[in-house]
């Protein structure tokens, strides 16, 4: 994709702060951290999002993100660590090139990535039912 930011990156036409790099992913430190080592994992090739992205790739994305995360428990000495995705404008994807985000996570960092809403609970067992594949 000629504009996408991601895409540039992979052609090394930008720089990024790259932790690790194999032929079908790459990951890089987030210019816009959340936290300390908020880290982007991004496929050579080009997916919208999770929904348009081919299980194998899928597959060895998800490979890259488990290891990049026992590394930074280790490394890092996190408590906990969160792997997110926004897939679509309406779920806040900002970069339409398929990407998850490694956010490693402390005790008393006080971050809240799940915050209390006000939304109604609807009737669990019908929701369910309506929803099963």
């Amino acid at each position: 994709m000629e504009n996408c930011i991601f895409c540039k990156i992979i052609k090394k036409e930008l720089p990024c702060h790259k932790i690790y790099e194999n032929e079908n992913v790459i990951a890089f430190l987030d210019l816009n951290p959340v936290v300390k080592a908020h880290t982007l994992v991004v496929p050579k090739k080009h997916f919208t999002n999770v929904l348009d992205c081919e299980e194998d790739y899928l597959f060895e994305i998800m490979k890259v993100v488990k290891k990049i995360s026992n590394h930074y428990k280790t490394k890092l000495n996190c408590q906990g660590i969160n792997i997110l995705n926004a897939s679509g404008k309406a779920a806040q994807q900002s970069v339409f090139h398929l990407h998850f985000h490694i956010l490693p996570r402390y005790d008393d960092d006080q971050i809240n990535v799940f915050p209390k809403t006000n939304y109604q609970k609807e009737d669990l067992e019908k929701l369910s039912s309506s929803l099963e594949m």
